[in-house]
């Protein structure tokens, strides 16, 4: 069809309606206007369409701030009240249209950690609404669980919510110290809102002559303002400001035979020679000694670095450094055991310039010298071995006690 044609069938509708309405006589303009004729042959029919209904908002309405009255504020929750009223009792209101004639009303407020809209097609409507849906965000927000806004507060609910999850009871004890000696002193129970850069800055800056207790307490902040952000409590984390250098870790040195020799001898017979035998010829960490058992040729201790409260234990067979210490004993009784305190102190009597760890190094040295199996190091020092090799690795107990049994000089 041309242009032309439409332009022809356009102006014959329009005068077949005019003839109609002619026809039936209707003199008032607003009932003409409203009627729509269908031309169908003996179907010939009038619709009508009914009358626009008219929107109380005028047309020189401007979006902005509307104001409650004491009436409807007094419908809200009284805890909501505080807040409404420090804003000056209004909510922002704006039109929105959906046609020709109609359009509805959009109220929201934002602040003090609520976001409430509501909207309806009148102005009275669109109020009870949102003072609805602010009773709904109130008492969502009362039955929630409290989450503390001052420093001190909220690091211990970290602490006892969260951190205690992922890290072992010495590991926690730890990281407690740490708080309670470096930080609670320095940044105390303040509001979490007015912990600012400058106050971390000073903290980690008075720490640089002990680099590794910096490191310590960079971690733990940074994962408490990590946490508070993620809560709601803090829009940005103030160490994100703050200038912190790694220190460079220095690793261990394994001890020299005449100096195995030395420490066993020093301490023969007393109650520190076992604690040290087990450490040097199983590599076990200071911690993990008080959880020793002896069962049928292993030395079973839990493996102190697993996370998020799995419980692993890793096996070390008795190897022929190892066996004149266990002599031919059922158990082994860590409860007469000194505490790691007092180990490092013995130690330090004898090889001044070592410390417990050393003794881990020295188990991996030795075992590497004497050929043992790199797998089977990583078995028995309670390292990952990499995910494949865990996820398919199965050793079994006679491949390890040969491989245990290379560890003899």
């Amino acid at each position: 069809m041309t242009r032309q044609e439409i332009k022809l069938l356009c102006k014959k509708i329009a005068q077949d309606a005019f003839d109609l309405l002619n026809a039936l006589e209707v003199e008032d303009a607003e009932q003409r206007s409203r009627l729509f004729f269908v031309k169908g042959g003996a179907n010939d029919r009038v619709l009508e369409f009914p009358a626009p209904v008219k929107n109380e908002l005028t047309e020189d309405f401007e979006e902005g701030n509307l104001k409650f009255t004491e009436k409807e504020i007094a419908k809200m929750p009284s805890s909501f009240r505080k807040v409404f009223r420090a804003q000056g009792c209004t909510a922002y209101v704006r039109r929105r249209s959906g046609g020709r004639y109609n359009c509805s009303y959009e109220i929201r407020f934002r602040g003090d950690g609520y976001n409430i809209s509501a909207s309806a097609t009148t102005l009275e409507k669109a109020k009870e609404k949102f003072i609805e849906k602010i009773k709904a965000a109130v008492s969502e927000r009362d039955n929630a669980q409290h989450i503390p806004t001052k420093f001190l507060d909220f690091a211990q609910y970290w602490f006892e919510n969260f951190h205690a999850r992922k890290v072992c009871d010495a590991t926690y004890a730890y990281g407690q110290r740490i708080f309670n000696t470096y930080v609670k002193p320095s940044l105390k129970n303040i509001p979490l809102a007015k912990v600012t850069p400058v106050m971390l800055q000073s903290l980690l800056d008075g720490l640089e002559r002990i680099p590794k207790t910096a490191d310590e307490v960079y971690s733990l902040l940074n994962q408490i303002f990590k946490s508070a952000v993620n809560h709601g409590v803090l829009r940005l984390n103030p160490l994100g400001m703050c200038y912190h250098k790694q220190h460079e870790r220095k690793h261990g040195s394994a001890f020299t035979k005449d100096e195995e020799t030395r420490l066993l001898s020093a301490y023969a017979g007393e109650p520190c020679q076992l604690p040290f035998a087990l450490m040097l010829y199983c590599g076990l960490r200071p911690n993990e000694l008080y959880t020793v058992t002896l069962e049928g040729g292993f030395i079973k201790a839990v493996n102190s670095k697993r996370k998020g409260g799995k419980v692993e234990h890793k096996r070390i067979p008795v190897s022929p450094m190892l066996a004149p210490y266990i002599a031919d004993a059922e158990v082994i009784d860590v409860s007469a055991f000194p505490t790691d305190r007092v180990l490092d102190i013995r130690l330090k009597k004898v090889l001044p310039n070592h410390k417990l760890y050393d003794m881990r190094t020295t188990f991996q040295t030795r075992c590497t010298e004497c050929g043992v199996n790199e797998t089977a190091i990583g078995v028995f020092m309670g390292n990952s071995i990499g995910k494949l090799k865990e996820a398919y690795t199965d050793l079994s107990d006679d491949f390890l006690l040969r491989e245990g049994a290379k560890l003899k000089y």
